[in-house]
């Protein structure tokens, strides 16, 4: 008898507030107070949004989100912790979730509330739901995905050489591209016959 499909949440799909998107968006400057609103968008099209409140002051550092869910209107503060950075320049901030009381840069929003990932059960990664086989296929073609690559090479601040050197960057990612460029000429009859080794 196969076993039942469980169509699991996964976390690639939910909504998060990040700390990334925070500092990108100036929110975590310190001895500060200031709100704003974050949207998502799918697809070119707005899928939600809320408003936040973010406190930067030395006595009391949080964010407070306020939004619609189910129909009803939630808001509540998630509390911020600022710590030096290991190499002792800057400090780095986290989020202390409201639920299980860890320390995490990513907070989703899988039911009502936006937690640590660890607050949910029955959640998983795209890539846990994948095949076997198509978890081999990602690996071991993986360089010919090599979009990614050519994009790093054109952004603004890209160095090529320092020192009349190539950087290790660049060559890395001319190791990537090269490696596409040698895939050989039958590479596609592997994805018809399934023989991937």
């Amino acid at each position: 008898m196969p076993k039942p499909p469980t169509n699991p949440t996964l976390y690639d799909d939910l909504i998060m507030v990040t700390i990334s998107f925070l500092k990108k968006n100036g929110y975590l400057k310190l001895n500060q107070w200031r709100n704003g609103t974050i949207t998502w968008l799918r697809d070119g099209n707005k899928i939600s949004s809320i408003s936040i409140k973010v406190n930067t002051q030395p006595e009391s550092k949080y964010i407070e989100l306020d939004y619609k869910c189910n129909g009803n209107q939630i808001n509540y503060k998630v509390q911020l912790i600022s710590v030096t950075s290991n190499i002792g320049k800057g400090i780095v901030w986290y989020f202390i979730c409201p639920h299980t009381g860890k320390r995490c840069r990513k907070l989703y929003l899988a039911n009502t509330y936006f937690y640590h990932r660890s607050a949910f059960n029955g959640c998983m990664y795209r890539i846990q739901t994948e095949s076997k086989i198509n978890r081999l296929i990602t690996q071991k073609y993986k360089p010919m995905h090599k979009g990614n690559e050519y994009d790093q090479l054109k952004e603004k601040y890209f160095k090529f050489y320092y020192n009349g050197l190539p950087t290790k960057r660049y060559l890395r990612i001319m190791k990537k591209i090269n490696k596409t460029k040698n895939l050989p000429d039958h590479f596609f009859d592997k994805f018809r016959t399934g023989k991937f080794c």
